[in-house]
């Protein structure tokens, strides 16, 4: 399995020459954020020097959709469909002992200090150093469920992180513990699978575990292992696990921090984590995520794709596809493909997209010939499809997305663009243009490159290089 753990993954990537190895001394100011941006899209990023640690840093390991269907070993087109699947059908994980994980090679429990880990700083303006990829694990003490999402940390101390708690379902089980007057136990965990990684993002109803959905991504049971100090189950082959505890009541500075809009979350009191016990593997290899990259706006939109296409599927059945894209952040734009049969369903679909989650902003409705993964297909929608005066649909004073700087405190507007075509049109009206043959078409053949003195290797040089010797492990 390509993806069994972080140090698989990276040796897949290295041997598929998607991983790019920088030897050079960088700085954990904005130098490890910048090349790893400069290399978003294209190529992991492994630092193996990084100033004052000895511990590697690693970014980018999915910045692709092809990465993350590599990763979960299907194609792109059935990759939604795969995490649906594995979202609706969770697996349990397998319990193994201390000794068998790899995660518990060195266990810390006095004189924590987050300082001995390489954490960078990412943007101009950001507060200080950020944990970006952690996996936040909370249990729910009733159902003892576990929930796993991901939040910005701040490092706040040597034993102390400021976390920003949106109103989901780890604050839900935080608010419960405060309003008792009682912490509320968690574990942070750095360096996991991708499988793993993108199951923290799926949209589900409270209760069910995320590292369930990852065992049924993975077709087989993700081993986990108990913390030292909190009532939480890890991942057993993580790089890096911090326990700590949400304390009650207690609000401490955090941000501003650069966020997925590209664009800064403020300074505000936030909640607190105090950190009781760090647990790491033998030569541990860090793991960041720079904000507003792809792999930080595919992680998030992935999921969300998955959740928008069941709901949207509610009301029109005959729905295609959906995509949240870059552009729009995955998040506040969302392109759909349908069949229609009916007027008014485009419509019905634009309503249905809005009422699945509050940051969506504006709604694309194409027919299912148009590549919604091709913006250039979809403007051509807008542009060759579209009449405001018929095919707009607005929501004024609505709830958004408080990332968002354009609205009033997360309330604004919303619109939807019905780009199908009328089913009464007449026949040649909106038939495309094409040419007999072309997509069968092998161009190579017919180009001489010898006449321009240029060779294969001319045309398509690809940098690569491998990592140290001492490679990755399981």
């Amino acid at each position: 399995m390509r993806s069994k753990s972080f140090r698989t993954w990276l040796k897949y990537l290295q041997d598929t020459g998607k991983l790019a190895v920088i030897d050079k001394k960088v700085s954990l100011l904005y130098e490890v954020a910048a090349i790893t941006k400069k290399l978003d899209g294209k190529k992991a990023s492994y630092f193996t020097k990084v100033e004052d640690y000895e511990i590697p840093v690693v970014s980018g390991i999915c910045s692709t959709r092809e990465h993350f269907a590599e990763a979960l070993e299907t194609d792109p087109d059935k990759l939604i469909g795969k995490f649906q699947q594995a979202s609706s059908a969770p697996a349990a994980c397998r319990h193994v002992e201390q000794q068998e994980a790899p995660v518990k090679k060195h266990i810390i429990l006095e004189n924590i200090d987050l300082g001995s880990f390489p954490i960078p700083v990412h943007h101009e303006e950001d507060s200080g150093k950020y944990i970006t990829a952690g996996l936040f694990i909370v249990r729910d003490p009733v159902t003892r469920k576990q929930n796993v999402s991901i939040h910005r940390l701040q490092i706040s101390g040597k034993d102390k992180l400021g976390v920003l708690l949106l109103p989901r379902h780890t604050y839900h089980l935080y608010k419960q513990a405060e309003e008792e007057g009682r912490p509320l136990e968690c574990a942070i965990v750095i360096g996991v699978d991708p499988a793993t990684l993108l199951a923290s993002q799926a949209s589900t109803p409270f209760g069910i575990d995320e590292l369930e959905i990852a065992s049924a991504l993975r077709g087989e049971p993700l081993e986990v292992v108990r913390c030292e100090t909190v009532d939480i189950d890890v991942p057993a082959y993580a790089e890096i696990v911090l326990e700590g505890k949400i304390l009650p009541h207690i609000r401490e500075s955090e941000g501003p921090f650069g966020e997925f809009p590209k664009y800064y979350g403020p300074r505000s009191d936030k909640e607190v984590v105090q950190i009781t016990a760090i647990s790491h593997r033998s030569n541990p290899i860090f793991y960041t995520i720079v904000p507003a990259g792809y792999e930080h706006l595919l992680l998030g939109g992935i999921p969300r794709e998955a959740s928008l296409i069941q709901s949207i599927r509610q009301t029109v059945p005959s729905v295609q596809a959906v995509h949240m894209s870059p552009g729009g952040t995955c998040r506040y734009h969302a392109i759909v493909s349908i069949k229609k049969r009916n007027d008014g369903e485009a419509k019905n679909a634009i309503i249905a997209a809005f009422a699945n989650s509050f940051d969506i902003k504006h709604v694309v409705v194409v027919d299912d010939e148009v590549d919604i993964f091709n913006m250039e297909e979809v403007e051509w929608a807008i542009a060759t499809r579209f009449q405001a005066e018929k095919d707009l649909v607005t929501v004024h004073a609505a709830q958004g997305s408080k990332l968002d700087p354009s609205a009033n405190n997360g309330v604004g507007s919303k619109m939807g663009f019905d780009c199908t075509v009328p089913l009464n049109s007449e026949p040649m009206r909106y038939k495309r243009i094409g040419i007999p043959g072309y997509h069968d078409m092998n161009v190579k053949q017919y180009i001489n490159t010898e006449s321009l003195g240029l060779k294969d290797e001319h045309l398509e040089k690809e940098w690569s290089k491998k990592v140290p010797a001492s490679g990755f492990g399981g």
